[in-house]
């Protein structure tokens, strides 16, 4: 699976799982941490390690699995290490807290989301 196509599987599962403010930066032209960045805020603990699941869960099942994980114990801000991709899940306070979006705001967003070809009617 491409990178590319990692970070937008793992925001449609953000997306899925009703997160919010979900941004997706590739970051490779400015680092070496990764290709993208996934950036997403979930309104519960609850609802993150909703998120956190989703994400391991569908990606497990086409053969992605994290590097590495944080942050699943006190759940205000996961990170999950696919190596050239890394989703970060916040809580509000901390998202704002540490603004990724500032730091890494050179970087171009990606548009994640499914589009309708036009002249089709919603099913």
């Amino acid at each position: 699976m491409t990178s590319k196509k990692k970070a937008v599987l793992a925001a449609r599962c953000l997306e899925g799982k009703k997160a919010t403010d979900i941004v997706l930066l590739e970051v490779s032209k400015i680092t070496s941490i990764a290709d993208y960045f996934v950036i997403a805020t979930g309104d519960s603990k609850r609802q993150i390690k909703a998120c956190t699941d989703y994400i391991d869960e569908t990606l497990s099942i086409k053969g992605e699995n994290p590097d590495h994980l944080e942050g699943v114990t006190n759940l205000e801000w996961v990170l999950m290490d696919y190596g050239d991709v890394i989703v970060h899940i916040f809580d509000k306070e901390t998202r704002s807290y540490y603004g990724l979006e500032r730091l890494w705001g050179d970087s171009p967003k990606i548009d994640y989301r499914v589009r309708r070809k036009t002249g089709q009617r919603p099913v």
